[in-house]
């Protein structure tokens, strides 16, 4: 009941800033998504036994998001990792541990900075239809595998890493994923083949899965369930997003490649 209330609750203040407000505000909406996942994150690597500086790092990590979708993508990255990797040198250790470290907080850059970024720059490029149609996809693929897993799961399909997420499920989530992107992706994606669409949705849901036993990993090696339990029924914001950090960047490449193939 929780994780269904969460929904009622989220779901409108999501789509309704994406498909009624301009797309600045899109932006904010996802630089405090961005700033609480950032934090979750910090959480993990802490429990690691990583040193994050957390105020350096989440305005880098806002500004490398912030600049994808103005065309300064390399301008940011590159200026925010020379920034965190110079004042590594003030607070060095002495047990050896300097490269999880400098690792730990070069990776959000990465991880969550140029995903919520190319979310942006879908948007910014190719407008609300193709962020709700990414969106849509995300959840309803996330939500079938879950009921999916639960009424018909009987083989693993990652037991190392997350054993709940069985095989039958993802088989659900990906049916119900590519049946939604065929019939929605005509006002994102303009006149396109039936194969194109099919094949889009096998790549966002497909990436989405991958996004989610990454995180899965993650947790798993720092020994928590959730990295939070701000969304009651969903954990926190990072177990909230984390299909979507390898889907959007997927999406965005896919239409880019479409642009300059077609």
């Amino acid at each position: 009941m929780a994780r269904v209330l969460s929904a009622f609750v989220l779901l409108p203040l999501v789509f309704g800033t994406i498909w009624f407000l301009p797309p600045v505000a899109t932006l904010v909406l996802a630089e405090v998504v961005l700033v609480i996942a950032f934090f979750e994150y910090a959480g993990l690597a802490t429990a690691l036994g990583a040193r994050v500086p957390k105020g350096l790092v989440v305005v880098g990590v806002a500004a490398v998001a912030a600049g994808v979708p103005y065309d300064v993508t390399e301008v940011v990255l590159v200026a925010s990792a020379l920034v965190v990797s110079v004042l590594s040198l003030t607070t060095a250790r002495r047990d050896g541990q300097a490269l999880l470290d400098i690792g730990s907080s070069l990776f959000p850059l990465l991880y969550l900075g140029l995903p919520i970024g190319a979310l942006l720059a879908v948007q910014f490029t190719a407008g609300r239809e193709a962020v709700v149609l990414l969106l849509a996809v995300i959840m309803l693929s996330d939500t079938a595998q879950y009921y999916g897993g639960r009424t018909f799961g009987r083989t693993p399909l990652a037991p190392a890493i997350s054993p709940k997420k069985t095989v039958e499920g993802a088989v659900c989530g990906v049916v119900a994923g590519v049946a939604l992107t065929v019939a929605l992706a005509g006002p994102a994606l303009g006149q396109t083949s039936i194969a194109r669409r099919v094949l889009l949705g096998f790549l966002i849901v497909g990436l989405g899965i991958a996004g989610d036993l990454f995180e899965s990993q993650l947790k798993r090696g720092a020994g928590l369930k959730d990295v939070s339990s701000l969304i009651p029924g969903h954990g926190g914001m990072l177990d909230r997003i984390d299909s979507l950090l390898f889907a959007a960047p997927g999406f965005y490449v896919f239409l880019q490649l479409g642009r300059l193939t077609g």
